[in-house]
Protein backbone atom coordinates (compact mmCIF):
# COMPACT_ATOMS: atom_id res chain seq x y z
CA UNK A 1 0.00 0.00 0.00
CA UNK A 2 1.67 3.02 -1.10
CA UNK A 3 0.48 6.78 -1.32
CA UNK A 4 1.33 8.89 -4.48
CA UNK A 5 2.24 12.39 -4.77
CA UNK A 6 -1.68 13.14 -5.92
CA UNK A 7 -2.81 11.28 -2.51
CA UNK A 8 -4.19 8.35 -3.75
CA UNK A 9 -3.43 4.78 -2.82
CA UNK A 10 -2.19 2.60 -5.31
CA UNK A 11 -4.07 -0.61 -3.92
CA UNK A 12 -7.74 0.96 -3.30
CA UNK A 13 -10.11 1.76 -5.31
CA UNK A 14 -11.02 5.50 -6.30
CA UNK A 15 -14.75 7.12 -6.21
CA UNK A 16 -14.39 10.55 -6.68
CA UNK A 17 -16.55 12.10 -4.40
CA UNK A 18 -17.31 15.67 -5.17
CA UNK A 19 -18.03 16.99 -1.87
CA UNK A 20 -14.30 18.14 -1.27
CA UNK A 21 -11.84 21.34 -1.63
CA UNK A 22 -8.26 22.21 -1.47
CA UNK A 23 -6.65 22.14 2.43
CA UNK A 24 -5.13 25.50 3.02
CA UNK A 25 -1.44 26.32 2.17
CA UNK A 26 0.75 24.97 4.54
CA UNK A 27 -1.46 22.98 7.03
CA UNK A 28 0.05 19.57 7.59
CA UNK A 29 -1.88 16.81 7.51
CA UNK A 30 -1.71 15.96 11.60
CA UNK A 31 -4.73 13.96 12.82
CA UNK A 32 -6.26 10.85 11.68
CA UNK A 33 -10.48 10.58 12.81
CA UNK A 34 -12.21 7.79 13.17
CA UNK A 35 -16.08 7.48 11.90
CA UNK A 36 -18.65 5.17 11.82
CA UNK A 37 -21.31 5.38 9.10
CA UNK A 38 -24.49 2.63 7.66
CA UNK A 39 -27.00 3.53 5.41
CA UNK A 40 -30.07 2.85 6.28
CA UNK A 41 -28.62 3.44 9.56
CA UNK A 42 -27.51 -0.19 11.00
CA UNK A 43 -27.99 -1.69 7.64
CA UNK A 44 -24.48 -3.00 5.91
CA UNK A 45 -23.87 -3.95 2.40
CA UNK A 46 -25.60 -1.56 0.55
CA UNK A 47 -24.56 1.10 -1.96
CA UNK A 48 -26.29 3.84 0.33
CA UNK A 49 -22.82 5.53 1.60
CA UNK A 50 -21.50 5.37 -1.64
CA UNK A 51 -24.46 7.61 -2.88
CA UNK A 52 -24.24 9.90 -0.22
CA UNK A 53 -20.36 10.64 -0.74
CA UNK A 54 -21.45 11.33 -4.80
CA UNK A 55 -24.19 13.52 -4.22
CA UNK A 56 -26.54 10.39 -5.65
CA UNK A 57 -28.69 9.22 -2.59
CA UNK A 58 -31.80 8.47 -3.53
CA UNK A 59 -34.64 10.50 -1.50
CA UNK A 60 -37.31 7.70 -1.94
CA UNK A 61 -34.80 4.53 -1.33
CA UNK A 62 -35.31 4.68 2.43
CA UNK A 63 -37.49 6.65 4.76
CA UNK A 64 -33.99 7.77 6.24
CA UNK A 65 -32.97 9.02 3.20
CA UNK A 66 -35.22 11.64 2.90
CA UNK A 67 -33.42 13.57 6.05
CA UNK A 68 -30.05 13.22 3.43
CA UNK A 69 -31.35 15.43 0.86
CA UNK A 70 -28.60 18.39 -0.12
CA UNK A 71 -26.09 17.09 2.63
CA UNK A 72 -22.69 17.45 1.21
CA UNK A 73 -20.18 15.09 2.92
CA UNK A 74 -17.41 12.85 1.85
CA UNK A 75 -14.37 11.06 3.95
CA UNK A 76 -10.98 10.34 2.35
CA UNK A 77 -11.41 6.29 3.10
CA UNK A 78 -14.68 4.04 3.83
CA UNK A 79 -13.98 0.73 5.41
CA UNK A 80 -16.81 -1.86 4.32
CA UNK A 81 -17.33 -4.91 6.70
CA UNK A 82 -15.25 -7.17 4.91
CA UNK A 83 -12.12 -4.91 5.07
CA UNK A 84 -12.40 -3.63 1.45
CA UNK A 85 -11.33 0.18 1.60
CA UNK A 86 -12.90 2.85 -1.16
CA UNK A 87 -10.96 5.82 -0.95
CA UNK A 88 -13.15 9.19 -1.99
CA UNK A 89 -10.98 11.88 -2.06
CA UNK A 90 -7.07 12.27 -2.51
CA UNK A 91 -5.39 12.58 0.91
CA UNK A 92 -3.81 15.91 -0.12
CA UNK A 93 -7.37 17.39 -0.20
CA UNK A 94 -9.82 17.97 2.46
CA UNK A 95 -13.21 15.91 3.07
CA UNK A 96 -15.69 17.44 4.92
CA UNK A 97 -16.24 14.48 7.39
CA UNK A 98 -15.95 16.63 10.55
CA UNK A 99 -18.04 19.60 9.95
CA UNK A 100 -18.08 21.95 12.98
CA UNK A 101 -15.03 20.06 14.83
CA UNK A 102 -12.28 21.46 17.39
CA UNK A 103 -8.77 19.52 18.28
CA UNK A 104 -6.10 20.41 20.26
CA UNK A 105 -6.41 24.23 20.31
CA UNK A 106 -7.60 24.43 16.37
CA UNK A 107 -11.00 24.47 14.56
CA UNK A 108 -11.33 23.12 11.66
CA UNK A 109 -10.55 19.80 11.76
CA UNK A 110 -11.16 18.92 8.01
CA UNK A 111 -8.26 21.70 7.29
CA UNK A 112 -6.04 18.99 9.10
CA UNK A 113 -7.23 15.60 9.02
CA UNK A 114 -7.90 12.26 7.26
CA UNK A 115 -11.26 10.75 7.40
CA UNK A 116 -12.09 7.27 8.11
CA UNK A 117 -15.41 5.95 7.83
CA UNK A 118 -15.86 2.51 9.15
CA UNK A 119 -18.95 0.78 7.91
CA UNK A 120 -21.06 0.10 10.73
CA UNK A 121 -23.01 1.99 13.68
CA UNK A 122 -22.72 2.38 17.85
CA UNK A 123 -25.51 -0.52 18.17
CA UNK A 124 -22.51 -3.14 17.23
CA UNK A 125 -18.97 -4.79 17.20
CA UNK A 126 -16.81 -3.85 13.98
CA UNK A 127 -15.77 -7.17 12.07
CA UNK A 128 -11.84 -7.93 12.73
CA UNK A 129 -11.27 -7.84 8.92
CA UNK A 130 -12.05 -4.29 9.20
CA UNK A 131 -9.55 -3.45 11.78
CA UNK A 132 -7.14 -5.54 9.84
CA UNK A 133 -7.30 -2.92 7.22
CA UNK A 134 -7.61 0.21 9.43
CA UNK A 135 -4.70 -0.84 11.32
CA UNK A 136 -2.66 -1.28 7.69
CA UNK A 137 -4.47 2.10 6.11
CA UNK A 138 -3.38 4.02 9.47
CA UNK A 139 0.51 2.51 9.07
CA UNK A 140 0.48 3.33 5.27
CA UNK A 141 -0.73 7.35 6.10
CA UNK A 142 1.12 7.87 9.39
CA UNK A 143 4.31 6.65 6.78
CA UNK A 144 3.71 9.08 4.28
CA UNK A 145 2.11 12.21 6.57
CA UNK A 146 3.07 13.58 9.97
CA UNK A 147 0.21 12.78 12.08
CA UNK A 148 0.44 12.88 15.42
CA UNK A 149 -3.26 12.20 16.67
CA UNK A 150 -6.06 9.86 15.73
CA UNK A 151 -9.14 10.63 17.23
CA UNK A 152 -12.75 9.21 17.13
CA UNK A 153 -15.27 12.00 15.70
CA UNK A 154 -16.95 12.31 19.05
CA UNK A 155 -14.13 13.31 20.70
CA UNK A 156 -13.48 16.07 17.81
CA UNK A 157 -17.45 17.04 18.11
CA UNK A 158 -18.42 15.99 21.58
CA UNK A 159 -22.00 16.59 21.96
CA UNK A 160 -22.91 16.23 18.30
CA UNK A 161 -21.49 13.08 17.41
CA UNK A 162 -21.06 10.20 19.01
CA UNK A 163 -19.04 7.58 16.70
CA UNK A 164 -16.94 5.48 15.95
CA UNK A 165 -18.99 4.86 19.26
CA UNK A 166 -19.25 2.42 22.14
CA UNK A 167 -17.96 -0.74 20.25
CA UNK A 168 -15.03 0.67 18.51
CA UNK A 169 -12.19 -1.35 20.43
CA UNK A 170 -9.57 1.50 20.76
CA UNK A 171 -6.96 -0.89 22.89
CA UNK A 172 -7.04 -3.49 20.20
CA UNK A 173 -6.74 -1.04 17.65
CA UNK A 174 -3.55 0.24 19.24
CA UNK A 175 -2.33 -2.95 20.62
CA UNK A 176 -2.64 -4.38 16.47
CA UNK A 177 -0.86 -1.16 15.48
CA UNK A 178 2.18 -2.05 17.59
CA UNK A 179 4.26 0.77 17.16
CA UNK A 180 5.56 3.28 19.72
CA UNK A 181 4.66 6.00 17.47
CA UNK A 182 0.87 4.80 16.60
CA UNK A 183 0.47 3.70 20.13
CA UNK A 184 1.44 7.41 21.41
CA UNK A 185 -1.38 9.25 19.00
CA UNK A 186 -4.24 7.52 20.85
CA UNK A 187 -3.17 6.99 24.30
CA UNK A 188 -5.67 8.82 25.30
CA UNK A 189 -7.91 6.22 24.30
CA UNK A 190 -6.29 3.56 26.27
Amino acid sequence: MQIDTSGLIDTVPFIASPNCDERPAGVEINLLVIHNISLPPDEFGGTGVIELFTNQIDPQAHPYHQSLQGLKVSAHFFIRRDGVIIQFVPCIKRAWHAGVSYWQGKERCNDFSIGVELEGSDMSPFADSQYSSLIALTQCLCNQYPIQHIAGHSDIAPGRKTDPGPYFDWKKYASDLGEKKFFNAIQNFL
